[in-house]
C-alpha cells in the first residue's frame, strides 16, 4: 500500500490506514505500507489531535502490532524536516528502492 495524502484533512488517508490495520488483522495476509510525499506526516508519533479524533499514529502502531511493515520515504521526511526520532514505534525509514522491491513482490499495490 502506498500512501501519498497528508496525516489530517483528506480522508482518503484515514481510509487507507484503516484499510491497512484491517487486512493486517487478516491470516496469511502480508501489509506493507510505504508513507511518500506528505503521507511521511502519518508516521509522526505523539500527535495531538482534538478530543474525540482519530490518532493515526496509534491505528499505524496497530498494523505493525498485527505483524505489517511500514516504510517512509527517507528523501520526503528531510525535505519536510521529519527525524527517524520523531516516527512512531516500529516504523522505519526506507528508500525508493525498497519501495520498488515491495511493488515487484506484491500480489496488488494499493495507492492512496
Amino acid at each position: 500500500m502506498v500512501i501519498n495524502g497528508a496525516a489530517y484533512g483528506q480522508d482518503a488517508t484515514y481510509n487507507a490506514v484503516r484499510l491497512a490495520g484491517s487486512l493486517a488483522k487478516r491470516e496469511d495476509v502480508s501489509v506493507q505500507v510505504f508513507l511518500i510525499g506528505d503521507g511521511v506526516t502519518v508516521a509522526i508519533s505523539g500527535q495531538k489531535t482534538p478530543e474525540g479524533y482519530y490518532k493515526l499514529d496509534r491505528m499505524l502502531a496497530g498494523v505493525v502490532r498485527h505483524g505489517g511493515e511500514i516504510g517512509c520515504c527517507g528523501t520526503c521526511m528531510d525535505v519536510r524536516g521529519i527525524t527517524e526520532a520523531m516516527l512512531t514505534e516500529n516504523v522505519h525509514r526506507a528508500t525508493l528502492d525498497a519501495l520498488t522491491d515491495w511493488t515487484l513482490a506484491a500480489d496488488k499495490v494499493l495507492v492512496f
